[in-house]
Formats: structure tokens, sequence, C-alpha cells
């Protein structure tokens, strides 16, 4: 009776897949045995986990604090990839009649390319070449998630341009760390990142994209490294 009722869920990961599309990873873990192992998944390159893969933190600490013996499904809550990508996971605990614990089923949804779009549309709606010719004396932005910031917000922009302000953040940000962009580990892009949040490099439209072109990454690179370096 488990295996069939395993069996069902393996089909409603495939369903789940290819239902909600691309930027949710479906996976199925089997927990009978102590196997702890994955036994179906879909859209895996989320985490570039695959059949047969073990258990990942995460779900292995829900197992220790023996949540399931409290919950039926724990939803919304902070993940990491292998790369240290923040997603949004949510868990199900799957049970059988004696309320013994089978497996999880867990679903991750990955928002890296609706923040690329978040970040293009904003580079429509506010193009710099537009700023830089048309802006007086004011400068009012959004941060990087969405809300204002009248605290720490750039008002003023003394410099010539937006351009070389951001080349003059820029450059007082990266003269810490005498290193090749292309020798660069994460750990010191996520500093250089930290540095331009704190000097409000990421106050100025473009901000996000002029510093992925900088650093020779992704803008969802950007926003990741500006989430690790607010956790440091």
């Amino acid at each position: 009776m488990d295996d069939m009722l395993l069996n069902q869920y393996k089909i409603l990961v495939d369903y789940l897949g290819k239902t909600l599309g691309p930027d949710y990873e479906i996976v199925l873990h089997d927990l009978r045995n102590d196997s702890n192992r994955i036994i179906a998944i879909a859209n895996g390159q989320i985490s570039g986990r695959e059949v047969g893969d073990s258990i990942n933190d995460e779900s292995f600490n829900m197992l220790i604090a023996q949540s399931y013996e409290n919950h039926d499904y724990l939803v919304n809550y902070k993940g990491l990839t292998k790369d240290n990508y923040v997603i949004r996971s949510s868990t199900m605990f799957i049970k059988n009649a004696n309320g013994d614990l089978l497996g999880m089923l867990c679903v991750n949804f990955s928002d890296y390319r609706f923040i690329e779009l978040h970040d293009m549309v904003l580079s429509i709606a506010h193009p710099l070449s537009f700023l830089n010719k048309y802006s007086t004396h004011t400068l009012q932005t959004l941060d990087f998630q969405g809300s204002s910031d009248t605290e720490d917000t750039i008002t003023e922009n003394l410099s010539p341009d937006i351009g070389r302000l951001m080349d003059s953040l820029y450059t007082s940000a990266i003269s810490s760390i005498n290193i090749p962009v292309d020798r660069m580990t994460q750990e010191e892009r996520i500093k250089i990142v930290g540095q331009l949040q704190s000097q409000g490099f990421f106050k100025l439209k473009g901000a996000v994209h002029y510093a992925a072109k900088k650093l020779q990454c992704s803008s969802a690179s950007i926003y990741r490294y500006l989430n690790e370096s607010k956790s440091q």
C-alpha cells in the first residue's frame, strides 16, 4: 500500500512540474528505511538535483526536529540552492493510514527570472540616457525591493551625470580588492556589492545592471549578493 501511495505522488510530481512551469521545482523524497532519497523530481535545473540524490539540509533538519508529528505541511520558508540562491519552499509530509512518515513532497519556487524582468521593466521606464539628459536637481528612487526609502535615498546628484557618479562609487568600492574581476571569488563580489549598498549606489536607476556588467554576472546574481551582504 505504501508503494502505491508514493507512486501516485510520482504522477503528481510530473503533473505539477508541467502545470506550474519551469520556475517551480517539485521534489518527492522517499523516507522509508532511512533511504532519504529523491524518487521523482520535476524542473531539477533549479537546484541541480536529480533522482537518486539524498535529502538536503533543510529537509533533514525537519526530520530531526520531527516537524511532521505536529504539522501536515510547512509553507513559504526560505530555502537555498547549492550556489546559495534564495528560493521559496514548501513541504508536505506524506503519511500512511497509521501516521507513519513515508515521504515528503517539496515545492521550490525560483523568482530569478521575475527579478530580471523587474529590472528590465524599470530600465525601460526610467532609461539612464533619459535621466542623464532631463534630470534636474532631485533624484528620487525606489530600492531594489520596490519600497521607498526616504532615509538614505540619494536626493541630489552633485556629479555631472549619473554615469560618472556610478563610476565614482564603484571605483571606491572596488579599491580595497586589488583583484581582476574575472578572478574574484563570490565572497569578494558580495563584499563589493555590500560596499556599494552602504554608499547608496543601488538607489540609482540602472545600478543593478551597471554592477552586473562590471562584476561580469547576471542581474539576478546582484540581487542575491545584496541579500547575502545584508545577512552578514
